[in-house]
């Protein structure tokens, strides 16, 4: 028997700084673009050993733009940024955690707002 792996069907755009994809389940995930680079897994953002986040969520901008994306073989995304960021691969099963629509996040955590803009 064969587990079916899940793969992103189609992006668009849902609204501005909110991406969706649709996942071959049939699943329509939302992901707010700030809350993606918050979330990014490289060494640089999450250390290697603990584990521990070292990017913390003021440090992305509130104006941050996803400026580019490229599938990483059949697995992950790779997410350019407009902070110059673009080290950080997203397997498709964390993408598929990090989605915030209604149905996978029914309470929303209120974050507080950063003063940084750019």
């Amino acid at each position: 028997m064969t587990e079916t792996v899940c793969e992103p069907k189609d992006m668009a755009w849902i609204e501005k700084g909110v991406l969706g994809i649709e996942w071959n389940d049939g699943h329509n995930a939302v992901y707010p673009v700030r809350y993606l680079r918050q979330q990014c897994p490289c060494a640089a953002c999450v250390d290697e050993w603990s584990g521990a986040r070292r990017l913390q969520p003021d440090d992305v901008p509130l104006l941050i733009m996803l400026q580019d994306v490229q599938p990483v073989g059949r697995y992950a995304l790779q997410f350019s940024w407009s902070d110059g960021h673009d080290t950080g691969i997203y397997s498709y099963s964390f993408l598929r955690r990090l989605c915030q629509c209604d149905v996978c996040q029914p309470v929303k955590l209120v974050e507080p707002r950063s003063r940084r803009l750019l």
